[in-house]
C-alpha cells in the first residue's frame, strides 16, 4: 500500500497462512476419523471370525477352506487396525509438520508487530512536529502600526523568539524525517525478508500437504492390495476344495462295514421239527459304491 502506515497486504499474508494452517489442521482431524473407523471395523471383523460359527461341522477340504476364510477374515481385520495406528502416526507427522510452521512463523510475526509499531508510532511523531513547525510559519507579514517603541520592542522580542522556537522545531523535524526514513527503510526490508520467509513456508506447507494426501492413497491402496491377496489365498483354499473327497472323507470316517446285510430268508420250523434240514442262507453280497 501507499499509506506507509497500512498494514492491509502484511495482514492478507498472515490470514493465508493462517487459512493453509487451519486446511491443515482439518486433513489431521479427517487422518484421526479415518482411524477411528478403522479401527472400530478391524476388531469388528476379528470379533465376527473368532466367536461368530461359521461351518464348524464341516469335514476334510471343505473345513480347511472355511479355516483359512475365517483366519484371513482376522487377518483383514488386523490389517485395518494397523492401518488405524499408521493413520493416527501420520496425523502426528500432520500435527508437528503444522506446530513448527506456527512456532518459525510466530518469531517473524512479532519481529513484524515491533517494527511496525515502532513506525507507526514515529510516523506519528513526526507528523506531530511538522504540524507543529508549521504553525510558526508565516502566512504572510500584516501592516503593523505600532502606537509606542515599547510594544515594538515587545514584538521583536516575540519575533526573535519566534524564529528560535521555529529553528529549533524544524531541526526536530529533520531529525524526525531522519528518524522516519531509517525506520522506514528497516520495515521494508523486514517486511520483503517476511514475505520470502512466507513464501518458503507456503511452499513447503503445500509441498507436505500435497505428499501426505499421496502417502495416505498410497497406504490405502497398499491395503486394498493386501486385503485382496489374503482373499486370494481363501480362493486358492477353495480351489483345493474336493467334492468327491469330502463325500469319500465322510464315508471311511462314518462306515460300519462294507458289506450289506443278508436277506431275511424264511425259515420252516414245521419241517425242523421232522428233522429235515433247512434250506442254507446265501452268501452276502458285497455292496459297490
Amino acid at each position: 500500500s501507499t499509506d506507509l502506515t497500512s498494514t492491509v497486504g502484511y495482514d492478507s499474508i498472515i490470514q493465508h497462512l493462517n487459512d493453509g494452517r487451519k486446511n491443515c489442521k482439518e486433513f489431521e482431524d479427517f487422518l484421526k476419523e479415518r482411524a477411528i473407523i478403522e479401527e472400530k471395523y478391524g476388531k469388528e471383523l476379528i470379533n465376527l471370525s473368532k466367536k461368530k460359527p461359521c461351518g464348524q461341522t464341516e469335514l476334510n477340504t471343505l473345513k480347511r477352506s472355511l479355516d483359512v476364510f475365517k483366519q484371513q477374515i482376522d487377518n483383514v481385520g488386523q490389517g485395518h487396525i494397523q492401518l488405524a495406528q499408521t493413520l493416527r502416526e501420520e496425523a502426528k507427522k500432520m500435527e508437528d509438520f503444522r506446530e513448527k510452521q506456527k512456532l518459525h512463523r510466530k518469531k517473524i510475526e512479532l519481529i513484524m508487530e515491533a517494527i511496525h509499531k515502532n513506525r507507526n508510532l514515529q510516523y506519528k511523531k513526526t507528523m506531530e512536529v511538522k504540524q507543529t513547525c508549521c504553525c510558526f510559519l508565516p502566512c504572510g507579514l500584516p501592516l503593523l502600526h505600532f502606537s509606542c517603541f515599547s510594544c515594538f520592542w515587545q514584538l521583536f522580542l516575540k519575533l526573535a523568539q519566534t524564529k528560535s522556537a521555529l529553528e529549533d522545531t524544524d531541526r526536530s523535524y529533520q531529525q524526525s524525517v531522519t528518524t522516519m526514513e531509517k525506520i522506514r527503510e528497516e520495515w521494508q526490508n523486514e517486511h520483503i525478508k517476511a514475505c520470502e520467509f512466507f513464501e518458503t513456508q507456503e511452499c513447503e506447507r503445500i509441498n507436505y500437504f500435497r505428499n501426505a494426501l499421496w502417502l495416505h492413497v498410497n497406504q490405502l491402496s497398499l491395503g486394498c492390495v493386501q486385503n485382496d491377496e489374503k482373499y486370494e489365498e481363501i480362493r486358492k483354499s477353495l480351489e483345493m476344495c474336493s467334492i468327491e473327497k469330502d463325500v469319500d472323507f465322510f464315508v471311511n470316517l462314518r462306515k460300519t462295514g462294507s458289506l450289506a446285510p443278508a436277506p431275511v430268508v424264511y425259515e420252516n420250523y414245521y419241517n425242523a421239527q421232522r428233522n429235515v434240514t433247512p434250506a442254507r442262507s446265501p452268501a452276502p453280497v458285497p455292496i459297490s459304491r
